[in-house]
């Protein structure tokens, strides 16, 4: 069974949803670390409420992405883990060559067309919106050294109703990656062995 590592910036409910799926057997893997961007990230406290243990590492403590990504991937590596998952992650991670292939991540939109600096939460589901788009959804896909880019692994489409605010889009968005990274990270590790 591979170690994962949950990787947060905010409240953790990606997070949390995966620990409890390896926890009742829906994904092959075992979560040993949670690793927070920021202190104030209200899934560190809900995370080991769960037993996990966790770690912090911020951004602004570090003179580039590349020192702050190696701290990242050193306290991972520190906890045995072999894959990690971005679970609301907001800061950039450069990918070194050790850790190609390795990384998942979980986008509240349609990759490739909403996705990029600075798309992310709420200014996706508005952006969907204010294009009137007729489908939003969620995108799980493997992280490489640009924005919302690496390989497409899932992708579970959400429609718009008509009327909606972002707030709405947001909420059906959530309930699409609470059963598709689960399920993506499930056949992801499966292939992997």
């Amino acid at each position: 069974m591979k170690r994962l590592a949950l990787f947060i910036s905010g409240t953790g409910g990606n997070a949390l949803n995966l620990l409890r799926a390896c926890r009742e057997g829906r994904v092959p893997g075992l979560p040993v670390l949670g690793l927070a961007s920021t202190s104030k990230a209200g899934g560190i406290q809900r995370l080991e409420a769960e037993g996990l243990p966790t770690a912090v590492v911020v951004r602004k403590d570090f003179d580039s992405d590349e020192a702050f990504s190696e701290a990242c991937y050193q306290a991972a590596e520190a906890a045995g883990v072999e894959v990690i998952c971005l679970c609301g992650w907001l800061k950039k991670l450069t990918v070194p060559r050790r850790w190609e292939g390795r990384i998942l991540n979980i986008h509240p939109g349609l990759l490739p067309r909403w996705g990029g600096p600075g798309m992310y939460g709420m200014h996706v589901h508005r952006a969907v919106l204010a294009a009137g788009e007729p489908e939003s959804g969620a995108t799980v896909h493997l992280v490489d050294g640009e924005y919302d880019h690496g390989r497409i692994l899932e992708q579970m489409r959400v429609p718009v109703i008509a009327g909606d605010t972002a707030e709405d889009l947001q909420k059906r968005v959530y309930a699409a990656e609470m059963e598709l990274f689960p399920r993506a990270l499930a056949a992801y590790l499966t292939l992997l062995g």
